[in-house]
């Protein structure tokens, strides 16, 4: 099976990107590992649809978003369908679906593999009970299931306040958010500017601080060291001066763009010194350093799902041009309204970044404290990789098997890189990112072998 365009990722940039370069002429398959489109942040919004705690913007623009995806049926998507090898140079994608593994082949292709939450490794997040903000709102779109008893969320940014207003919505309580944000850190994101054009965006936001406080959240602000404690699940949560009991601890510090499979890919990356991640380096339409290959959405750049949506259309529109289906002039046209919503979207960015900076801490956790959760690996055993002569996470997976685990280094790869430098005393760009391998994702060998019944037939 060839198509001139296989996306990866059905979220808000991938179900962009297909209906424009569908629209566009192009034939177009989406691969997404979830049983039905949305991606992270429209996850489960169809079987959802009448949860009264996800009203809004989930529901609105999210519903309305994968109706126009589903309405396209020239689109060939394959729901819950793995990509584990890409070898661009050919364009061919070896993908896990059924429990088999398939060959598709495509011209281009687009990674539209969105964010993942940020790793909080403190002291006692191997507790059970303890978990981030992200899976419990996964649980509640999903499931429609909500933690019980004394609920804490910990740390910044965006979700934090979203997910709040769900909770209470639901009936969670009592609910508490400790914010870790710096001190200073609102007058620093005024100087950032941005907040007349992006005044729609930060009406939002203030609307949904306002109705989290209505809805009775507590707020303790400067929250600073924090640790998890308990026996067998977690009973309490501490930071420097005070604490509380809880039942359940939810942790967030913003989310960073998914590079496991533009790493894997041999593709360059940039370090964001300010957002403490890892991005892969793309040009106005998305395209990465391999000819073939272009990047849309969260995993090109944190910017929401309104910037998802403009930039998976660029990049659609790009790969039209690309393949011959529009000439320059009709590439720039038609990218004149993707762009101004895209500039739009991104307009508030500047003042978000500064405003839910991350604390230079999320990369230093202590000695005793895990990094790799997979392996058990703590802080103070990857310095002493370090110490040792490890130069870079890829010689720390070598000496500890931090990074070679389940998640394959996706939770513990840029605090692993981290530490590194902080003993070298190197930058990050001089320790380098773990480089992972194929399989992009666990899969076993029966997967590998099997075909599928369709060719086996």
């Amino acid at each position: 099976m060839s198509y001139d365009l296989a996306i990866v990722g059905a979220g808000p940039a991938g179900m962009a990107a297909a209906i424009e370069a569908t629209a566009l002429g192009l034939s177009v398959t989406v691969l997404d590992e979830q049983a039905a489109p949305g991606g992270q942040v429209f996850r489960a919004v169809e079987s959802a649809s009448g949860d009264p705690a996800l009203a809004g913007e989930f529901l609105d623009a999210g519903g309305a978003l994968t109706a126009s995806f589903r309405g396209v049926t020239t689109i060939a998507y394959r729901p819950s369908s793995t990509l584990w090898h890409l070898a661009p140079d050919t364009g061919a994608l070896s993908v896990k679906a059924g429990g088999a593994s398939l060959e598709l082949a495509a011209r281009r292709v687009l990674l539209a593999t969105g964010a993942q939450e940020r790793p909080v490794p403190i002291p006692g997040w191997t507790l059970p009970g303890v978990m981030s903000a992200g899976a419990a709102q996964i649980l509640l779109k999903t499931a429609g299931a909500v933690p019980q008893g004394a609920v804490v969320i910990a740390g910044q940014g965006p979700l934090c306040w979203l997910l709040a207003v769900q909770l209470l919505r639901a009936g969670v309580g009592p609910l508490t958010l400790l914010e870790t944000g710096a001190g200073g850190a609102l007058w620093d994101a005024f100087r950032a500017g941005g907040l007349w054009t992006g005044r729609r965006l930060l009406g939002k936001g203030v609307a949904l601080v306002r109705e989290a406080k209505r809805r009775g959240l507590q707020v303790v602000r400067g929250v600073r060291d924090l640790r998890a404690e308990g026996d067998v699940h977690v009973q309490a949560v501490h930071w420097h001066g005070g604490s509380l009991p809880c039942d359940t601890l939810l942790l967030h510090e913003g989310v960073i763009p998914s590079t496991h499979i533009t790493r894997a890919l041999g593709l360059e990356h940039d370090w964001d010194a300010r957002q403490l991640c890892w991005r892969p380096r793309l040009d106005a339409w998305g395209a990465t350093s391999h000819p073939n290959v272009a990047v849309a959405g969260d995993g090109g750049g944190i910017g929401g799902w309104e910037a998802a949506v403009a930039s998976g259309r660029l990049a659609a529109i790009d790969a039209a041009h690309r393949l011959g289906k529009l000439d320059a002039a009709a590439r720039d046209a038609r990218a004149a309204a993707p762009r101004i919503s895209l500039r739009s979207a991104l307009s508030l960015r500047p003042f978000l970044d500064r405003l839910y900076a991350p604390a230079p801490t999320v990369l230093a956790p202590a000695d005793d404290t895990i990094v790799c959760r997979c392996e058990e690996i703590t802080g103070g055993q990857i310095r002493e990789a370090a110490r040792l002569g490890a130069t870079g996470p890829n010689q720390v997976k070598a000496f500890l098997r931090a990074g070679m685990g389940p998640c394959q280094g996706r939770m513990c790869g840029t605090v692993v890189a981290a530490l590194i430098a902080e003993i070298r005393g190197a930058s990050m760009e001089e320790v380098g990112a773990l480089r992972p391998r194929a399989p992009f994702k666990p899969m076993t060998v029966g997967e590998l072998a099997r075909e599928p019944q369709d060719a086996a037939a």
